[in-house]
């Protein structure tokens, strides 16, 4: 077991944010794989995407992958779906409509 992930297991609570944000290289989601996995039944982990797991095949390079990262994902999950404007949108409207 690598010893990253060794001393992120002190963490009651991981989170990983904007996940879909940027494509990552095939060696970038190995290791996010090998994060997810070695998290699950473990500790916590929150995941934040602008993407449904629909299009996670688009995030992970293989889609066997994807399909396992998701699964365990999804097993022990409460899974919170915002469908609402973005707050920097927002904030950027605001600015907009006050000058």
């Amino acid at each position: 077991m690598p010893i990253a992930l060794t001393k992120l297991d002190r963490f009651d609570l991981l989170i990983v944010d904007d996940l879909g944000y940027v494509k990552k290289s095939e060696a970038e989601t190995s290791v996010l794989f090998e994060l997810i996995a070695h998290r699950y039944e473990r500790n916590s982990l929150l995941i934040t995407a602008n993407q449904p797991f629909s299009q996670w095949d688009d995030i992970f390079a293989d889609a066997m992958m994807t399909v396992a990262a998701v699964d365990r994902l999804v097993h022990h999950a409460l899974i919170v779906d915002i469908k609402a404007d973005s707050f920097r949108q927002q904030a950027a409207l605001k600015r907009t409509q006050a000058s």
